[in-house]
C-alpha cells in the first residue's frame, strides 16, 4: 500500500475545519482534496506523498498567478480569497528552503550532472526537481541555474 500520510493529514484538517465551522478554511481544504481525488479517479491509483506535494505545488503556483492577475485588474476581493486559499495550501507544504540551502543544492546538482553549459540545464533540473518539490519555486530556481550555468 502506498504511503499517504499527507493525504490523511489533509483529511483530518478538513474534519477539524468542519468542527470549527471555519467555512473559508474548509473550502480551501475541499479544493485540495478534490484535486487529489480527481487524479486518483482519472488515473485509477492511490497517490503517495510525493504526488500530493506536486499537486499542492501546482495549486500554489495557480494561486500566485491568479493573485497577480486579480491585483492587476483591481479585484482586491478575489485577490484576498486567493491569498486565503494560498495560506491554507502552504500549511501542508514542507518548510521552504533558505537561499543558502538552495544554492548548495544547485551547486551539488551542477557538479553531479557535470553540467558545462545551458545545454545541460535539463540534467540539472532532473536532479533538483524531486528535492525541491513543494520547498521552492521551480521557476525561480530555473533562473538561478541559468545564471550559474551562464557563468561557467
Amino acid at each position: 500500500m502506498t504511503d499517504n500520510n499527507l493525504k490523511n493529514t489533509i483529511s483530518a484538517a478538513m474534519k477539524d475545519a468542519m468542527r470549527a465551522k471555519d467555512k473559508q478554511r474548509l473550502g480551501a481544504i475541499r479544493l485540495i482534496l478534490a484535486d487529489i481525488k480527481r487524479i486518483e479517479v482519472d488515473e485509477r491509483i492511490d497517490i503517495d506523498d510525493a504526488r500530493v506535494l506536486a499537486i499542492l505545488d501546482k495549486m500554489t503556483k495557480q494561486r500566485r498567478d491568479s493573485i497577480a492577475q486579480f491585483n492587476a485588474a483591481g479585484r482586491d476581493d478575489l485577490s484576498a480569497q486567493e491569498h486565503a486559499e494560498l495560506a491554507v495550501i502552504a500549511e501542508f507544504l514542507p518548510t521552504a528552503l533558505s537561499e543558502q540551502e538552495l544554492n548548495e543544492l544547485i551547486a551539488a546538482a551542477i557538479n553531479d550532472s557535470k553540467a558545462e553549459s545551458m545545454r545541460d540545464m535539463g540534467k540539472v533540473m532532473g536532479i533538483l526537481k524531486p528535492q525541491l518539490q513543494g520547498r521552492a519555486d521551480i521557476g525561480a530556481v530555473s533562473q538561478l541555474i541559468k545564471t550559474k550555468l551562464g557563468a561557467l
